[in-house]
């Protein structure tokens, strides 16, 4: 039996393991996303994300132990150039751990670790961002209330028309007494105007009309008689 067992030893000596998680942080931080066993995900988890924690102070301590844990200069350069900006306040889980099946041959579980911070479909921030969406009061701004009545926009713009059908009703001489009979006898009256205009405005053709003038005909302009 195993008793007190803290973690997993991965079928390997410490020097061997301890190298082994130290290039796949190297990977992870150059690359930001690897492919490996579910396993070695595990493990790497827990190795790499205190190395990120104490290089957010960005102090020569913080260098200095960073340099320490990778032992590699272009991975702390990348540490504290892109990751440690990225990962700004987040207070842990700097890592994500996806399983990805099994593998042919020994039918190992296999994951994909990768750093939360680079992954844009998994981003929360950026879905907030894209689905933000703009609220748009109903029927606020559709109406004026006056008093207890509400008047609508579409009112206030047919009121004058009505109003000037009535004016002409009554220059006819025809003014509705009930408001149910009003359309029918307004409409009776802008007919009978529209043909007495149409009346006063033929042509006769013994008057050829030039610029407003009447002029009278010459006896070879008139119209033959049939």
């Amino acid at each position: 039996m195993r008793h007190g067992k803290t973690h997993n030893h991965l079928g390997r000596k410490v020097g061997h393991r301890r190298s082994m998680l130290r290039n796949l942080s190297i990977s992870l931080i150059t690359h930001k996303r690897i492919s490996t066993t579910l396993a070695k995900a595990k493990a790497l988890r827990v190795f790499v994300e205190p190395i990120i924690t104490t290089a957010k102070a960005n102090s020569q301590h913080a260098h200095r132990e960073a340099f320490k844990n990778l032992q590699n200069k272009e991975a702390v350069k990348e540490l504290f150039g892109a990751v440690v900006p990225a990962v700004g306040e987040r207070p842990g889980g700097y890592v994500r751990v996806i399983r990805t099946g099994t593998r042919l041959g020994d039918n190992a579980e296999t994951a994909i670790i990768e750093l939360v911070d680079f992954n844009e479909s998994y981003n929360l921030k950026e879905k907030a961002a894209s689905k933000s969406r703009r609220r748009r009061r109903r029927g606020g701004s559709a109406s004026t209330e006056i008093g207890t009545d509400t008047v609508s926009p579409v009112a206030d713009a047919l009121s004058p028309a009505t109003a000037d059908l009535d004016a002409d009703a009554e220059d006819v001489g025809l003014a509705p007494t009930d408001d149910a009979d009003t359309d029918s006898v307004i409409g009776d009256a802008l007919v009978e105007e529209h043909n007495d205009e149409s009346a006063d405005t033929m042509v006769d053709p013994e008057v050829d009309v030039v610029n407003g003038d009447s002029l009278p005909l010459d006896e070879s302009d008139k119209p033959a008689d049939a």
